[in-house]
């Protein structure tokens, strides 16, 4: 017997090599006319997915897209931060999306770490990551990539993402 189970893109990056055997943590979605299977490696992406889903006018599948659109430490960063920007640089997400999901997840993170070394970004490296990412590179990968090229940070975005595009097709 099967079981088609719905993942992130950072779950799907993370998974061992085929024939592997892996654990998920498995959501569970019910509705009337379908049962749906969402899973996670980690336990705090699922509790994430799971604060997510608690927003309103966010179900399951924008949940999954949410959260392949940014890593959850920096997700979670940008929530307890407030930072609208960073939010609604993830596809699907508007800004009154945005503005919700800080309103009705702010206090209830409080669990959630947020990585202390995390690297600060300027809006166009965002950007920048961003449209790599929509072009179907990994976030991990497009982060230790930028990690690699030292400051660019004074660089502007068509000169930024030429170079990133270049090593990232090596």
């Amino acid at each position: 017997m099967g079981y088609e189970v719905n993942i992130s893109i950072p779950t799907f990056s993370d998974l061992p090599a085929l024939g592997s055997e892996i654990s998920l943590s498995v959501y569970t979605h019910v509705r009337e006319d379908a049962l749906s299977l969402y899973g996670f490696l980690r336990l705090q992406d699922k509790q994430l997915f799971e604060k997510l889903i608690s927003v309103s006018g966010i179900g399951p599948r924008m949940a999954i897209s949410i959260m392949s659109g940014m890593p959850a430490d920096a997700m979670v960063a940008a929530i307890k931060g407030g930072n609208v920007d960073a939010l609604t640089r993830i596809p699907g997400i508007g800004r009154k999306t945005a503005e919700r999901m800080i309103l009705e997840l702010r206090d209830k993170l409080e669990s959630f770490g947020v990585a202390a070394a995390a690297v600060k970004v300027s809006p166009v490296q965002e950007d920048v990551i961003s449209a790599l990412v929509n072009l179907g590179y990994q976030h991990g990968l497009v982060e230790k990539t930028f990690a690699r090229m030292g400051d660019t940070s004074q660089e502007s975005f068509d000169a930024l993402f030429r170079k990133m595009l270049g090593l990232m097709s090596k």
